[in-house]
C-alpha cells in the first residue's frame, strides 16, 4: 500500500514538473497592422448594398501562427465582365513579406456588370515570424475584362 501511494505522489509530482515546465516555453507576440485597399476596375464595400466602402483594413493585433479572416463585397461598376484579381505591394518592413500571406477566395473569379460578390480576404502569419511588430501594406483588387 505504501509502495502505491509513494507511487502516485511521484507521479503526481512529474506531472507537475512537465506542466510547468511547458508553462515556461509559452509566449506571445502580438503584430500590429493597418492595411490600405485600392480597387482598379472595381468597387470594394464592407456591405453587400455597396454604401460602405473599404478604403483600409485594420487587422488589429495578430499573433504568430494565426490567420485572420475578413469580409468584403467586390462590385464590378462596369459595362463588361471582369476576371478578379488580388496582389500587395508597398510593404513596410518589406520583411514582413517572408512572413505573412494575404490570399482570397476569388481569384480569377469573372464577375458580371453591376454584380456584387462576397470575399472573403485571410491573412496569415507564420510561425516563426522574427523581428516584425509592427506591418502595414496596399491590398491590391483588380478587375481586368474577361476575353
Amino acid at each position: 500500500m505504501q509502495k502505491v501511494i509513494i507511487g502516485t505522489v511521484l507521479a503526481i509530482a512529474m506531472i507537475g514538473m512537465v506542466v510547468s515546465a511547458l508553462a515556461v516555453f509559452v509566449a506571445t507576440r502580438s503584430i500590429y497592422n493597418t492595411g490600405n485597399v485600392k480597387a482598379v476596375g472595381v468597387g470594394v464595400y464592407w456591405d453587400s448594398g455597396c454604401t460602405d466602402e473599404v478604403l483600409s483594413i485594420d487587422w488589429e493585433a495578430l499573433d504568430p501562427g494565426v490567420t485572420k479572416d475578413v469580409t468584403i463585397y467586390v462590385k464590378n461598376e462596369g459595362s463588361v465582365a471582369l476576371v478578379l484579381s488580388l496582389m500587395t505591394d508597398n510593404w513596410n518592413p518589406v520583411s514582413a513579406s517572408d512572413h505573412i500571406t494575404l490570399s482570397w477566395n476569388r481569384e480569377y473569379y469573372v464577375l458580371n456588370p453591376e454584380s456584387v460578390v462576397g470575399a472573403f480576404l485571410t491573412l496569415s502569419v507564420m510561425s516563426g515570424v522574427s523581428g516584425v511588430t509592427n506591418f502595414s501594406f496596399d491590398i491590391i483588387i483588380t478587375g481586368t475584362e474577361h476575353p
